[in-house]
């Protein structure tokens, strides 16, 4: 009990010393600070649906200027919501916050979770795997697999209200398999349900971790049931990646290509190439880049498409805008996409930028200051980690009074644009943004081109409710009904 007591005593006066010695050109203090806790309770508060409490969070930041200081325990954070701010801070300091060792488990020194070194010598290796000309040879897939997902989805058309993210996640995931490690699932023991189950689980355990401030250290998170449980769903996860990195090993040493198979060099193939030729990469860095792909590559496009199917079901003249164009560009007929199509689907690319401002898929990102930063109103100190709420950069004022409607039409008139370059970040900023934004584009564009042509989809958005684990998923209300066209 003395230890206790004195231990709350230490933590106490720690606290008030903090607060003395802090600098007076720091941002102010959130409120409902909590002596000790800090604002874990609002964290608390929200754990079953941490969404609620971040979106309240970024509502009272912006009324605050943009940026303000908050603890989780007896650490302190930034937490900025202003664009210009966040875009400084993304620009000038690249090291990922101590947070992201929480996914080292699973992804390891992957480009997502580096340290700042390794990331920077293995994105200068990887970028090759995802210029132009490396992604115009996918357009055969994503035709193929939009497809797929148009075959799959004719058991719904004409039965009422059903789940299509779940055809979209196995859609996204079978496509990344195909264009980024050369793998056919279909042809291999992996069992795709068991995987998206799995890193479910796991990026549900990553956010429980968050909310609990105890569990930050290693040492009592080491003891936690929480941890028995995500090295239970990491290992699925690694066993998927494992016999992807395998097969393709084996079939590259034994100069059986992807790239002579399907006429395109995969994403997989380079690092094979890079390990055998200079040793760029050793077998766990593969791996940790495999699981990187893997993860990023279709989590965040399945989302994006079943958020977009729910608000063109749920705007029916948005989607005849959307299917009008289709046939105008591609015709009556059945054709694929070709790669010249996409530039001319101007609307279909504003629905699915719409559709991204609205629901940021990836919408926080943490960096730790190396150095003190100075800002509009404030400076923010060396050695402070920075949360940066990308989702409250769509949600600004600067949208103007229908920030919270969907309004494609607005990407299509630059004077109903934001006149602000960092109006827009759904690919995160700065040097450390998304190696994959071409593809996803492509990807999905082609992929609703073919939904879009072939189903009538309705939807009722006001029914959808929203949680986070890491991305914004969708916890109820996001069921759609399809009818096939004539």
């Amino acid at each position: 009990m003395l230890a206790m007591a004195l231990f709350f005593c230490a933590c106490a006066a720690y606290w008030l010393w903090r607060r003395m010695h802090r600098k007076p050109t720091e941002p102010p203090y959130y409120p409902w600070w909590c002596p000790i806790l800090g604002h874990t309770p609002i964290f608390l508060w929200h754990c079953r649906n941490l969404w609620n409490g971040v979106n309240e969070i970024a509502n009272q930041v912006h009324d605050m200027g943009g940026v303000v200081t908050a603890s989780i325990g007896l650490r302190t954070y930034y937490v900025l919501t202003d664009p210009d701010d966040i875009s400084t801070v993304a620009n000038t300091c690249l090291h990922k916050e101590d947070l992201y060792e929480f996914g080292k488990p699973f992804l390891g020194e992957g480009l997502v979770t580096a340290k700042l070194p390794i990331w920077k010598n293995h994105r200068k290796l990887l970028n090759p795997a995802f210029n132009q000309s490396v992604l115009d040879t996918f357009m055969g897939v994503f035709n193929s697999q939009s497809r797929k997902l148009v075959r799959e989805l004719e058991k719904e058309a004409g039965k009422g209200p059903f789940d299509h993210w779940a055809y979209t996640r196995v859609n996204a995931l079978e496509s990344i398999f195909l264009t980024a490690l050369g793998v056919d699932s279909t042809d291999t023991d992996l069992n795709l349900t068991e995987y998206v189950e799995a890193l479910k689980t796991t990026l549900a355990t990553f956010l429980e971790r968050f909310a609990k401030f105890w569990w930050h250290s290693p040492y009592t998170f080491a003891f936690s049931g929480l941890k028995r449980r995500q090295d239970a769903s990491i290992k699925i996860l690694h066993n998927v990646s494992n016999t992807v990195l395998q097969k393709r090993k084996s079939e590259f040493e034994g100069n059986v290509s992807a790239e002579k198979k399907t006429k395109f060099k995969a994403f997989l193939d380079l690092i094979l190439e890079l390990s055998a030729e200079n040793g760029a990469f050793n077998d766990r860095e593969i791996r940790e880049q495999v699981d990187t792909i893997i993860f990023g590559g279709h989590d965040t496009g399945a989302n994006v498409l079943m958020y977009t199917m729910l608000l063109l079901g749920s705007h029916p003249e948005a989607q005849e805008k959307a299917f009008s164009e289709i046939q105008e560009v591609l015709g009556d007929g059945d054709r694929d996409v070709e790669k010249a199509d996409l530039s001319k689907l101007v609307y279909l690319e504003a629905v699915l930028k719409e559709s991204m401002r609205m629901f940021t898929i990836v919408p926080v990102l943490s960096r730790k200051l190396d150095r003190d930063v100075k800002l509009r109103n404030c400076t923010l100190s060396a050695g402070t980690p920075c949360f940066l709420f990308l989702f409250a950069i769509h949600k600004h004022p600067m949208w103007g009074p229908d920030v919270h409607e969907f309004k494609p039409e607005r990407w299509l008139e630059p004077g109903r644009l934001p006149d602000n370059p960092n109006a827009f970040a759904t690919f995160s900023f700065g040097r450390r943004m998304c190696i994959g934004k071409t593809y996803a584009l492509m990807s999905m564009k082609t992929t609703l081109a073919h939904v879009i042509r072939n189903y009538l989809i309705t939807a009722d958005l006001t029914k959808l409710s929203l949680k986070m684990d890491v991305m914004v998923k969708p916890d109820s209300g996001h069921y759609v009904s399809i009818e096939k066209r004539m």
